[in-house]
């Protein structure tokens, strides 16, 4: 059985073809999904932002190094949690690598016990980080169900404004926009203001209240 899911995979990027093979075995006789490259490049022209699991990257490797390519993981939007594994570590590296967002930074030779729970934690936040990108997306295509003035009496409420600000505000009757809070409520699957600010918190919406006001934008 597969522990990861069909879905989750490690991905294991090192140029030295020996660690890569040995990697692989460990983790595949433990269940794991693996696949392996021999460069960043490789690594990047076949995975994408979509793609579920963890990142188990070398340091030191010809053309794009470990650190680069966290970087261009990074640019991408890749959610991969990453695993630095090394021979060449050193404390500004492993510094800048858990700065940047890297979960963890192992050092050749590593033992089979703290490489899989290194993995199996990866895993657990790769899990969590795909649910939450996945309600992200659900939001998201609520959102985009609205209308404009839906939007816009959203802007409002979101900004703290009453129906009755609304009305005044955008020019219209307090009637009116009682209609539209109601259908935008549905659309977007909450029964009040609390749950749709906690809704688009969720989903990284940002409101700025007199653009709002002025445009209806959201």
């Amino acid at each position: 059985m597969n522990r990861t899911g069909p879905a989750a995979r490690v991905f294991i990027i090192d140029d030295d073809a020996g660690i890569r093979d040995a990697l692989s075995l460990m983790l595949e006789t433990e269940g794991f999904s693996v696949v392996a490259f021999d460069s960043a490049n490789a690594f990047l022209a076949a995975v994408t932002p979509d793609d579920i699991g963890c990142a188990i990257i070398d340091i030191q490797m010809p053309g794009m190094d470990g650190l680069q390519l966290q970087q261009a993981m990074m640019e991408r939007e890749f959610s991969l949690p990453i695993i630095f594994l090394t021979g060449h570590g050193d404390i500004p590296k492993s510094v800048r690598a858990i700065k940047a967002g890297a979960l963890d930074f192992l050092t050749k030779p590593i033992t089979q016990k703290k490489l899989l729970a290194s993995v199996d934690d990866a895993l657990q936040v790769a899990c969590l980080r795909h649910t939450q990108l996945e309600r992200r997306h659900e939001i998201e295509g609520r959102v985009r169900t609205l209308t404009n003035r839906e939007r816009q009496i959203m802007s409002l409420i979101l900004a703290g404004h009453t129906s009755k600000d609304s009305a005044r505000l955008l020019g219209i009757s307090h009637r009116t926009v009682e209609i539209h809070r109601s259908r935008l409520m549905e659309k977007m699957g909450v029964a009040n203001a609390l749950d749709l600010a906690r809704v688009a918190h969720e989903c990284g919406l940002a409101v700025n209240a007199g653009d709002a006001e002025a445009s209806g934008s959201f």
